[in-house]
């Protein structure tokens, strides 16, 4: 087993300006992508803003082999193994990404070495990069009800497979503000069977719908959820407008996921919509199973490029994308070689 570099180099210490790959975002997709990585012996940087999106929720689950850990807690470990490698962790946030070209700065030999990028920081200063890993996750744009926002993370819930377990045997109910509404209600009755699905802002459950609720016996109520009840920094019940109080433990919404993809604009890598059951659920940004975006030298990777990734397989996709970019790094440096040996075979440069 190889030991880690016992020495390594502290987060937030001066950053060299330039790297093999620049992570941008040290959730667990950026994180293991980096420890790929550095322990490939590539130069990595990975600047994280040290803001998760997981942040309000007691642990990870289906992580294999860190089951409940707190999300903190899980960074922290991925933090330490990316540096014990060689990689660098500065927390800090990036405000642009520009594609290089010669004349400002990629390599100028007879060959091109490659896509060359410019990372701008939130502190003004700069660092280029060969390749770049973008793992930037996404916004959760939760429902317009006064105390989803105040618990999310908490009692206020979207994944069953993240959360059921915790909740299970409660009294669950469905916000439904779209198409998913029964989806969720026949999902979530798994966990529990007292589940009932608001229609507040969704759609009429047509025939067959209905006929599936009452089966499973999940209760469907009519009218506007006005607001949850909350007391003792606890979920009490759901508020309805006609003034009825209806007792829940946790209540199940569905955001639309807005993929963090703002810093890939001025790359030309716009977002699309995602679909899950004909429905669109948020925008993303796509790429190849191996992360690699329409533009040469760019990755993604976890909830940026696929909305509906869970925590591990955000890390699974980061590992991923970053034993791709070490293989096109190598590709790359292959070719340079082959040539520079053609050139000094041809008398034309020497070998170095």
């Amino acid at each position: 087993m190889t030991t880690p570099n016992p020495s390594p180099r502290p987060v937030g210490d001066a950053v060299s300006h330039h790297h093999e790959v620049v992570v941008v975002g040290g959730g667990p997709a950026g994180l293991a992508g980096a420890t790929a990585l550095a322990r490939a012996r590539r130069s990595v940087l990975v600047v994280d803003a040290g803001s998760p999106r997981n942040a309000p929720a007691d642990g990870v689950h289906n992580y294999l082999g860190h089951e409940g850990t707190p999300p903190g807690q899980l960074l922290a470990i991925g933090r330490k193994e990316v540096t014990g490698y060689g990689g660098r962790v500065v927390e800090d946030t990036v405000t642009r990404l520009e594609r290089l070209t010669d004349a400002e700065g990629a390599d100028t030999d007879a060959e091109p070495a490659g896509p060359r990028f410019r990372v701008t920081l939130g502190d003004g200063s700069t660092v280029t990069a060969d390749r770049l890993l973008v793992t930037t996750g996404l916004i959760d744009e939760l429902p317009d009800v006064p105390g989803v926002a105040e618990r999310w993370g908490h009692e206020v819930l979207h994944c069953p497979y993240c959360h059921g377990w915790e909740v299970r045997d409660r009294a669950i109910g469905i916000l439904s503000t779209g198409p998913m509404g029964v989806h969720q209600a026949l999902m979530w009755r798994q966990w529990s069977e007292n589940v009932i699905l608001f229609r507040h802002t969704g759609p009429e459950p047509d025939e067959e719908e209905r006929e599936q609720l009452a089966a499973r016996g999940v209760t469907v109520v009519d009218g506007r959820v006005t607001e949850l009840l909350i007391r003792d920094d606890r979920l009490r019940g759901v508020v309805l407008e006609d003034g009825r109080v209806i007792d829940r433990e946790a209540v199940v919404v569905a955001p639309r996921f807005t993929a963090r993809s703002g810093l890939l604009a001025d790359l030309g890598i716009t977002p699309a919509d995602q679909e899950m059951r004909g429905h669109v659920i948020g925008s993303h940004i796509t790429a190849d199973p191996t992360g690699a975006t329409e533009v040469p030298g760019v990755w993604v990777a976890g909830n940026v490029g696929v909305l509906t990734e869970q925590v591990i397989g955000s890390a699974a996709a980061g590992m991923r994308a970053g034993s791709m970019i070490n293989a096109d790094l190598i590709e790359e440096e292959t070719r340079r070689a082959v040539d520079a040996r053609r050139r000094a075979a041809a008398g034309t440069a020497p070998v170095s």
